[in-house]
């Protein structure tokens, strides 16, 4: 097939596809790849590759590409839209004679996410939230710059950190904005700071951890990560649990919704608790479910969609004495 006819025939494709130079500036790309990026099929012409990436190293592997003459897969791409909406995607890039690569781009999520009916209920909630979250922040800042003692100022700036935390979540429910915010996340330092929180309780669990040292870093949000992974730990903790298990691992192979992942991030959340009701079980993730009189129903909820919008999953396994959520998350890996 010569380069004419492959035009034609990608014009017709609903998959983005891009020709690239051997400078990676974007020769051409097709209608179905301007409309996910929002932006005009001749406004992309001679543009940069890496504007179209979240990640610059991700440019390496095209030249590599260009180098070796060999085809390569990108897990996990963040692209960002000409308005700066962010998505993840799954790249393919393949030599087209020395002078020129072909990027084929499959998305994971759509570049301007949709807010889902959770979101919408959790924007009200947002809002009542935002003052007392203020006065907190206060008073945590009074508090820090009395006190002497260094522990008393060390948790003082704790809950300083996290009622920020908190107005970033809230502001974002507020304004409509339901695409993660994409960069590189390391899953461990995630952990490390939950450890720290659960540690500043008046009754702190006990932890054990057992990580990967290995794990490279994730594309994700790392506020919603911390927050997904703090729902877990708050949930298992107000079901009864009095140790909480940390643990990360490689997983490959695994199947997630209708894709099949080469290698993906696995966070095990374990807890000693008494178990999910058998009754519950089929109904845990959705919303305003709950096995609490006090509780909201929302947590586990929203953690499943956080997971899903970063192209992951959110699972759990449980009996007696143990029950395990398993946090599953596209890795930063490549596949020649």
């Amino acid at each position: 097939m010569d380069l004419a006819t492959w035009r034609n025939w990608a014009e017709q494709m609903t998959t983005g596809l891009a020709l690239v130079d051997a400078q990676l500036r974007v020769e051409w790309i097709n209608p179905a790849l301007a409309e996910l990026l929002d932006i005009g099929p001749r406004s992309a012409v001679g543009q940069p590759l890496g504007l179209l990436l979240r990640e610059p190293s991700w440019l390496d592997h095209a030249e590599r590409v260009l180098a070796e003459q060999g085809g390569m897969q990108l897990r996990g791409v963040a692209l960002v839209s000409a308005r700066g909406s962010e998505a993840l995607a799954d790249l393919s890039l393949q030599p087209l004679g020395p002078e020129r690569v072909s990027v084929e781009v499959h998305a994971l999520a759509p570049v301007a996410a949709t807010a889902s009916p959770l979101s919408a209920t959790l924007r009200g909630f947002a809002h009542e939230v935002k003052n007392p979250l203020a006065g907190l922040r206060g008073a945590a800042q009074l508090l820090h710059r009395r006190v002497h003692d260094e522990d008393l100022q060390s948790l003082a700036g704790l809950v300083i950190a996290e009622a920020d935390r908190l107005t970033v979540l809230a502001n974002r429910l507020l304004n409509h904005d339901g695409a993660p915010h994409l960069a590189p996340v390391n899953i461990h330092e995630r952990l490390e700071r939950l450890s720290d929180l659960l540690q500043a309780e008046p009754t702190p669990i006990r932890l054990r951890h057992d990580y990967d040292p290995s794990l490279p870093d994730v594309v994700g949000d790392a506020d919603r990560i911390q927050q997904l992974l703090l729902n877990l730990a708050r949930n298992a903790i107000e079901a009864g649990a009095t140790t909480l298990g940390l643990r990360t691992r490689v997983e490959h192979g695994i199947r997630l919704s209708e894709r099949t992942l080469r290698t993906a991030l696995r966070v095990d959340v374990i807890d000693d608790g008494p178990g999910i009701p058998l009754a519950l079980r089929d109904t845990l993730f959705e919303p305003l479910v709950s096995g609490r009189s006090d509780g909201s129903g929302l947590g586990l909820a929203l953690s499943r969609e956080i997971a899903r919008d970063h192209g992951g999953e959110l699972r759990v396994v449980s009996r007696p004495g143990e029950t395990v959520f398993s946090l599953y998350l596209p890795l930063e890996r490549t596949h020649d």
